[in-house]
């Protein structure tokens, strides 16, 4: 692929958009950043790039600025452009970044995607290897831009690289040594025009993968273990319903890993890594170290020296017999159903923020069988009443602290205290980040409040 001289726009001005940038300005092509953000909001970025070359279009997309491309990086997760439609509708050349580092890449990469799960298993997986003593990175939407690493890639290098829809819709040649399909649910339905769109592009990991590539799918969602149909790569599936002749399952307890042979890899107990859905997080994560020959007591020793990732069930703190967890990175309702499977109840659940498009009413038999008391917040706050109406009482916050205050007074004197919004945060956040970060503020503050008897 020639980059020398083509016309390249660059949709989005975020870390992916900035490191493709970067990427196509040192290989001398024409680049310009086209970016829906106003002038004023961008800091100095503006004039950053345009003292490196780089042509900046801010505050609006213009069509012309599309038709005139060669070539079209979007970044990941932008909204629908329909500029971006029409430049494709007359023939201009569209690829995600990873479809870009894809054709400039040493090395091996390891495609990890799923509704659910991702940066937990990328992140355990990059630790299986590197631990075990291979030339891991970790790239994607947890770690790296992937064309951050082209040009200093080794044929040895291996990238462990978490890919969204987003990221997977607009590849073509793109193919990974070894894909890893976690589970499929509803997500996004805000960004993609319905489930099948989404489900279409997730299934883009795995189209061009041959007879030498093997790809890891969870037998317990249907959706997923159909892709073993795409082609002639190799496969190995993971379990926790029952047993499989290649891969991993779960036996009275034990994670058992079968090949050639079958063995006992450890005991679920042995991870600090709360939910049922961490044990197929660690399943595709030993199965990953497997296929690339990692020992399996290194993989076990490398699982069980994970204390698991921020904002993904972290315990936050104790309030007499009242525990608080936040789990911010529950994002969509399938999350949220997880998170509340991971306890055995009483649990007073904080839910809400921006709909992404799903059904809460999914959540109406495990709430009535586990939760006690629903915070609700957020832009969604009506739909998730509406859906759960007749289930649990149910209160609205305003903010997160008076969501906090609310969530310890239902639950006290015993019980759970759970943030697993079900929703993303950009209706009162920047990100899933920012809003775990301040859900333990609160708790910390409340917790001292309590403790100086000042509540």
């Amino acid at each position: 692929m020639e980059l020398q001289g083509i016309n390249a726009l660059v949709v989005g001005m975020g870390r992916t958009g900035e490191a493709v940038c970067d990427f196509l300005n040192r290989q001398g092509a024409k680049v310009k950043i086209s970016e829906k953000s106003r002038p004023e909001d961008l800091d100095n970025k503006i004039n950053f790039w345009r003292e490196k070359g780089v042509e900046v279009e801010a505050g609006d997309h213009k069509l012309q600025s599309f038709l005139d491309a060669d070539l079209i990086i979007p970044s990941p997760g932008i909204p629908y452009i329909p500029e971006l439609d029409e430049a494709r509708k007359r023939g201009r050349m569209v690829i995600s970044e990873i479809e870009l580092a894809y054709r400039f890449l040493n090395g091996k990469i390891v495609g990890i995607t799923g509704t659910n799960g991702k940066s937990t298993t990328a992140t355990l997986s990059h630790k299986i290897l590197q631990e075990g003593g291979l030339k891991s990175n970790l790239a994607g939407n947890i770690g790296t831009p992937l064309i951050h690493f082209v040009e200093k890639s080794q044929p040895d290098d291996i990238f462990v690289t978490e890919l969204s829809s987003f990221q997977l819709r607009y590849v073509k040649k793109f193919r990974v040594a070894i894909s890893l399909f976690l589970n499929i649910s509803a997500d996004h339905l805000d960004w993609h025009t319905d489930f099948d769109d989404y489900y279409q592009s997730k299934k883009n990991l795995l189209r061009t993968q041959n007879e030498e590539d093997t790809a890891i799918l969870n037998r317990d969602y249907p959706r997923v273990w159909a892709l073993r149909q795409l082609g002639k790569f190799k496969v190995y599936a993971f379990s926790q319903t029952g047993k499989v002749s290649q891969g991993c399952w779960i036996q009275e307890n034990w994670i058992i890993l079968a090949n050639e042979i079958q063995e006992k890899l450890m005991q679920t107990t042995e991870t600090s890594l709360l939910g049922i859905h961490n044990r197929e997080n660690i399943m595709a994560s030993a199965l990953v170290g497997h296929v690339l020959g990692i020992p399996a007591f290194s993989i076990k020793k490398s699982i069980i020296g994970f204390k698991g990732l921020e904002h993904r069930l972290e315990k936050t703190g104790e309030l007499g017999q009242v525990v608080f967890y936040n789990d911010s990175k529950a994002t969509n309702v399938d999350a949220s159903l997880k998170s509340i499977q991971s306890f055995s109840g009483p649990i007073t659940i904080i839910l809400g923020g921006r709909d992404k498009g799903g059904d809460f009413a999914q959540l109406r038999k495990p709430v009535q069988k586990k939760v006690k008391t629903i915070v609700v917040i957020g832009e969604a706050s009506d739909k998730i009443q509406k859906s759960l109406n007749g289930t649990v009482p149910m209160t609205q916050a305003s903010d997160m602290k008076e969501a906090v205050h609310l969530a310890y007074s239902a639950a006290s004197p015993k019980g759970v205290v759970l943030l697993a919004p079900g929703c993303t945060s950009f209706d009162m956040f920047k990100n899933f980040e920012e809003r775990g970060k301040i859900f333990k503020r609160e708790v910390k503050a409340l917790i001292q409040r309590m403790e100086q008897g000042k509540e």
